[in-house]
């Protein structure tokens, strides 16, 4: 399949986002055909280019930061310095040039720049801009800056992960910049695209990803609600479920995940289990198991641990019960042999970090699959390109606005 054939071809991004939530969301979209140009800066690059991992064999450099690229695929990159009066009125002609313009710096930024949503309107009416604040464009907290690790504590994501009587441990890792915000953030993008189809007209879309986040635990708010209760830590148990945990397996630091929700889901896995204190009676029940079930984890480890993670996983899964290896990203990336049948990873041929693995996307269309059409970009690789094609400047406009610092 071609990039033509894609959904989004001929929709124009102007990509100022940087860090996590932005780029994953206009990562998507270049998945499925449009142009997303990244607006970047050589004296204040995006930080996810100086971040780990890169590749051992080479020094390090602000083209090899595999969290960028990965987040990056199949963008444009146009170096531009928005500190300079000149800067900011080609961010402006660009703007007029595309279809939608995102952005999740802290707010006030593109106030500063002189881009406010009405000033960008005069040159694009019809312009579709996606704003990603972390607490929104109004309210008390509205300067606040912060990252995936801030909004998971602030949206209840913290409080409830871990032990009970132990300290919040968190998610391990920004889950919501992944994930919620912008899954949000496209959804919205694209019932906006919609919208414009139908009347013509744009519109302002501001994700608070704060707001979006809270979505997450929308049990424990329904239950504080409902019933003036607050949701405590559990580690990996639920109340309505039993066993629910990950026990250790065989080898170095192997579990498995077991989720039992109903007595027959139980009879399945005594089935499979075949140890005498399967049978025991204290045991037959939820409300029994849910009384010992420290003593009831202690069982099923002692059988777990005796076998290979996988080998636990197919004999349950084969008797209907609910199991998963807890995997490394080893795992995912090399041994998982239905992500690799499915071929979810994409490998492609980066100019500076060589051969790397890429994310696919997370959803595919049956006529239009989409999925990284390229790697991502050196920094400043396409600014030429972005200045000729789009902007339609000459080469001796381009030779004056590099000299001028403004083109970097």
């Amino acid at each position: 399949m071609t990039s033509d054939d894609l959904p989004l071809k001929g929709i124009r991004v102007a990509d100022f986002s940087w860090f996590g939530a932005g780029p994953i969301f206009t990562m998507a979209l270049a998945h499925y055909g449009a142009e997303v140009i990244r607006v970047e800066s050589q004296i204040r690059p995006d930080g996810l280019r100086l971040t780990q991992p890169m590749p051992k064999d080479k020094p390090p450099g602000i083209n090899l930061s595999g969290y960028y690229n990965n987040f990056n695929a199949g963008k444009l990159s146009f170096s531009l310095n928005m500190a300079s009066q000149q800067g900011r009125e080609l961010a402006l002609r660009l703007i007029a040039k595309s279809d939608i313009v995102a952005e999740n710096f802290t707010p006030g930024t593109f106030e500063k720049w002189g881009l406010t949503y009405e000033r960008i309107l005069q040159v694009k009416p019809d312009i579709i801009m996606v704003r990603e604040p972390m607490q929104g464009l109004t309210g008390p907290h509205r300067d606040f800056a912060g990252f995936g690790a801030v909004i998971t504590p602030l949206a209840g994501l913290s409080y409830l992960s871990g032990f009970p009587h132990r300290p919040p441990v968190g998610l391990g890792t920004n889950y919501t910049d992944y994930v919620v915000n912008p899954g949000h953030a496209l959804v919205a993008t694209l019932a906006a695209l919609r919208y414009r189809n139908r009347t013509g007209k744009g519109q302002l879309i501001e994700v608070a990803q704060f707001e979006s986040s809270v979505n997450v635990i929308s049990v424990a708010l329904l239950d504080c609600a409902a019933n003036g209760r607050v949701q405590e830590r559990q580690g990996n148990r639920l109340p309505y479920a039993c066993p629910h945990g990950a026990y250790r397996c065989l080898g170095d630091d192997r579990w498995v995940a077991i989720a039992v929700f109903t007595d027959d889901e139980w009879e399945a896995f005594c089935r499979v289990v075949g140890e005498e204190w399967t049978r025991e009676e204290r045991f037959a029940t939820l409300l029994g198991r849910k009384a010992h079930e420290d003593e009831l984890d202690r069982l099923i480890e002692s059988w777990t641990s005796q076998r290979e993670a996988e080998e636990v996983m197919e004999l349950l899964q084969a008797a209907g019960v609910a199991a998963g290896v807890v995997q490394s990203a080893a795992d995912t990336l090399d041994r998982d042999p239905h992500l690799k049948a499915r071929g979810y990873y994409h490998y492609l041929e980066h100019p500076e970090a060589g051969r790397t693995a890429y994310d696919g996307p997370g959803f595919r269309l049956s006529d239009t699959p989409g999925g990284p059409r390229g790697p991502a970009p050196l920094l400043g690789q396409h600014t030429e390109y972005v200045c000729k094609e789009v902007l339609g400047l000459s080469d001796d406009e381009i030779a004056d606005l590099v000299a001028e610092g403004v083109l970097q």
